[in-house]
């Protein structure tokens, strides 16, 4: 690992908008993840292995909960301050930063802008210290680009409880989630209209992890299938109101596609980091492979796109920082969604050439670029494919 490289701090221009106490903790969550975070990377991958201490361990370096209120044990800092933990933690473990990202920000976020304060008082405090890890489940079988529409899971009202049936797949952080934010239609005569939010914990009777899933890359985030059976929940439980879960769903979604972007950041930093320290080291025909044009052309090419989705990115997260829980402006929503389309593409072709100038070791399962690149897969299908991206781009510039 090179002592020169430079990509282990933000850029000059990419600071000159953060406070002192925003480069402060991404520096801090920069060097812890470089010490404590890296050399689990290889273990995560191969054995599909989650570390069990890491969230308390978040927990107690304040990285969690970053946007809840102090008075429930968060930082109640700005949600720009959270974007900047997760580009950090993606730089060393991106399985580890898509973990963070699903507790904080599917979960968390969702609960601090959308919950009652008694469920914010139940619930915070255990997720804020890492007691509790949050995730969400919304994706299911059948419905993955189409989750709303396409959802089977219901929830019945009986008394006091809502009675939960369903399935929901690839879940993030499933596996070992205690609490989890599910979505449900309470009225399935109206489609996408008669879905509501609900905060399942664990040990509810009905609640059942059926598989944890064997992934291609960010192996070591656990992934599962959850399925409810008849699986009760109090009625408190419910997360805003009945039939109106989609506004739930909507107030997060430009967050979590900004939050998407920095660590798809992160990974592209390192993935930069590594190419230029491969470029150096690596010697053929007597010289350093850095010294022949072609590969001098990809290290140029991976620099001035990493800079490009560094600034579109830190450019949307200020325009979506400070502001109030709801509805985002429909500009924000534009500009969300293209910054997921750019950070997916974007990446592909950052990892693709980084794996190309590592030549044959590239290819080899164990080496960190190889792990970069599997992982990269998925940032275009996740959270909305490449394709539903471009089609709510284009939507929104159409006016349709």
């Amino acid at each position: 690992m090179s002592e020169t490289a430079t990509t282990t701090r933000l850029s000059n221009g990419a600071t000159r908008d953060l406070t002192v106490e925003q480069r402060e903790i991404f520096d801090q969550v920069d060097r812890y993840s470089r010490r404590e975070l890296h050399g689990l990377q290889e273990r995560m991958d191969n054995e599909e292995w989650w570390p069990e201490h890491l969230f308390a361990e978040f927990g107690r370096n304040g990285y969690l909960g970053v946007t809840a209120p102090t008075e429930l044990g968060g930082a109640g800092l700005d949600a720009m301050t959270a974007l900047l933990i997760g580009q950090a933690m993606a730089r060393w473990n991106p399985a580890a930063a898509l973990s963070y990202l699903a507790h904080e920000n599917l979960c968390v976020n969702n609960i601090v802008a959308n919950a009652a304060a008694p469920l914010q008082q139940r619930f915070l405090p255990g997720l804020c210290d890492g007691t509790l890890v949050g995730a969400l489940a919304l994706t299911e079988p059948g419905a993955g680009s189409d989750a709303l529409g396409g959802m089977r899971t219901t929830a019945r009202r009986d008394g006091d409880e809502y009675v939960l049936n369903g399935t929901k797949l690839y879940i993030t952080n499933g596996p070992i989630a205690n609490v989890v934010l599910v979505y449900a239609k309470t009225a399935p005569e109206l489609g996408a209209k008669g879905i509501t939010a609900f905060v399942v914990e664990r040990d509810r009777p009905g609640f059942n992890v059926a598989q944890k899933l064997v992934k291609m890359g960010l192996r070591g985030s656990p992934t599962g299938e959850l399925v409810f059976d008849d699986c009760r929940v109090p009625a408190d439980n419910m997360l805003g109101r009945e039939n109106h879960g989609v506004a739930v769903v909507m107030n997060g979604l430009d967050l979590e596609r900004i939050g998407i972007a920095f660590m798809v950041l992160g990974m592209a930093e390192r993935a930069l980091e590594i190419a230029i320290d491969y470029a150096r080291s690596r010697e053929q025909f007597s010289q350093p492979i850095g010294s022949f044009q072609l590969v001098q052309g990809m290290i140029a090419d991976m620099y001035t796109m990493v800079e490009a989705l560094r600034s579109f990115a830190m450019d949307v997260a200020h325009e979506a920082n400070g502001l109030e829980h709801g509805a985002a402006p429909a500009e924000l929503s534009l500009r969300a969604g293209s910054l997921a389309l750019l950070a997916g593409r974007t990446f592909m072709q950052v990892a693709d050439m980084a794996v190309q100038i590592h030549g044959g070791s590239g290819f080899m399962w164990e080496t960190e670029v190889n792990r970069l690149y599997r992982a990269g897969k998925v940032l275009e299908i996740g959270a909305g494919t490449n394709e539903v991206r471009k089609i709510i781009v284009a939507r929104q510039l159409l006016g349709r």
